[in-house]
């Protein structure tokens, strides 16, 4: 599946009766910027592009915070809104996006926080172009899910032990360059 914020939100709203049986990896969100070479070249008033879903939205927020450039309300949780920002010493403005649209608009942004998959999708090297990332240390690993009352079965195992081989840990660490974590 994908991180646990989104699998809830998707149980919550379509009913699906789902378990978390392993973690697979975190697509850590970067910021980015076509104007800017470091986070603290962000002038007062800077338009930051942020994804206009609630998950992703409040994701990207919560890295701000972490980056120390905002604080939100702790009683929003993971997917806080902009009306959550508590605290906005740089006084910056937030333009909520299509997440595919956040690499499009960089020209028009100051920065933006863009997920790894759209930052590859559109030629952009998390590693190489972000002057930021999110830490590994967060709550939106990518998950295995499997239907409740499948927890226990024999091809579960089966399937974390393949999954969570040296082999696979090897595979992606190679194929992604360390843009994608595992985390297991």
């Amino acid at each position: 599946f994908q991180h646990v914020p989104y699998l809830e939100a998707q149980m919550k709203d379509r009913g699906f009766e789902l378990s978390v049986v392993g973690n697979t990896i975190t697509t850590p969100m970067g910021v980015y910027s076509d104007k800017i070479t470091a986070l603290a070249d962000l002038e007062e008033g800077a338009t930051f592009g942020i994804p206009n879903d609630p998950t992703n939205g409040g994701r990207a927020l919560l890295v701000l915070q972490e980056l120390g450039l905002i604080k939100v309300d702790e009683a929003a949780g993971l997917v806080p809104t902009v009306l959550d920002i508590t605290e906005n010493p740089k006084d910056l403005s937030f333009k909520e996006l299509d997440a595919a649209q956040l690499p499009r608009s960089l020209a028009d942004l100051d920065a933006a926080l863009i997920n790894t998959n759209y930052a590859i999708a559109s030629g952009l090297s998390p590693k190489e172009d972000s002057i930021a990332m999110e830490s590994a240390e967060n709550p939106y690993v990518n998950v295995i899910a499997v239907r409740k009352g499948d927890e226990e079965a024999a091809w579960v195992e089966t399937l974390l032990k393949a999954y969570h081989s040296d082999e696979i840990k090897a595979f992606i660490d190679e194929s992604y360059q360390g843009t994608v974590i595992t985390s297991w």
